[in-house]
Order: C-alpha cells, then structure tokens, then sequence
C-alpha cells in the first residue's frame, strides 16, 4: 500500500470513531445539561408563595 491509501483509510477510521461517539454521547444524556438553564432541577419540592398585595 502506498502513503495516500494508508491516509485515506486513517481519515475515514477516525471519522468513523466520531460519528460512533456522537451517536453513543447522544443515547447517554446526563439528567441535566450543566448549565444554567435549570432544565434538570426539581422544582416540585419548592413552595410558591404569591407576594402581589
């Protein structure tokens, strides 16, 4: 084999492993997105209380 198809073949075994981690990373989402956008928090504890008088 030659230099050009052993780099061919090297670029597309990394694409390859990319595109598997992203599928994989996508189906093990943590519960929250770690920022703070407060999509994970439970809110369903918390006490509202109505402060217009």
């Amino acid at each position: 084999m030659d230099i050009q198809t052993i780099l061919v073949f090297a670029l597309f075994l990394i694409a390859v492993i990319y595109v598997v981690r992203l599928v994989y990373r996508s189906f093990n989402t943590k519960t929250s997105c770690g920022s703070s956008c407060k999509c994970g928090v439970d809110f369903s504890k918390i006490d509202v209380e109505n402060k217009s008088q």
